[in-house]
């Protein structure tokens, strides 16, 4: 384990797969900044101290607890792929300079995704900072796969 810490791509990977897990992370207490700014909550238990007119008012959606919801949902479908896939394109060997394209070219998807989510930029930035995300995670993948490939 210590020789691995001691590998640049792994280190990269490491710091990279960090930013991006913490960027998705930041995103619950976002939501709950949004729910409590725009009194809307999704639980009874979460108005339950309300009185009981305040309540059927608070329980409901509002569209900007909505698009950072997306927003975080987007990040589990794409950052949880890329923390696997990084990590075994990691231990492949990849060149450093390589590995480190794919890295920051991710996570700066992810935070440009993000940033055009929050803030609702007209597409196709959204859009292209998606494809541009995924399309390292298919990089990665088919390096994983022509390296490893075994049948």
């Amino acid at each position: 384990m210590a020789k691995l810490m001691e590998d640049e791509v792994f280190m990269a990977f490491t710091t990279y797969a960090v930013i991006v897990v913490l960027k998705m992370l930041l995103m619950a207490p976002l939501t709950v900044f949004y729910r409590m700014t725009r009194g809307a909550f999704a639980n009874e238990e979460d108005v339950a101290r309300k009185p009981a007119e305040e309540r059927k008012k608070l329980l409901r959606s509002h569209p900007d607890v909505e698009r950072v919801r997306r927003c975080h949902q987007n990040d589990i479908e794409t950052i949880i792929p890329f923390v696997l896939v990084g990590l075994l394109y990691a231990l492949t060997g990849p060149v450093l300079s390589a590995a480190l394209l794919h890295f920051r070219i991710f996570a700066g998807s992810r935070i440009c995704h993000t940033i055009a989510y929050l803030f609702s930029l007209p597409q196709p930035s959204r859009g292209l900072s998606w494809v541009i995300g995924l399309l390292v995670n298919f990089s990665m993948s088919y390096s994983v796969l022509s390296t490893v490939f075994y049948l």
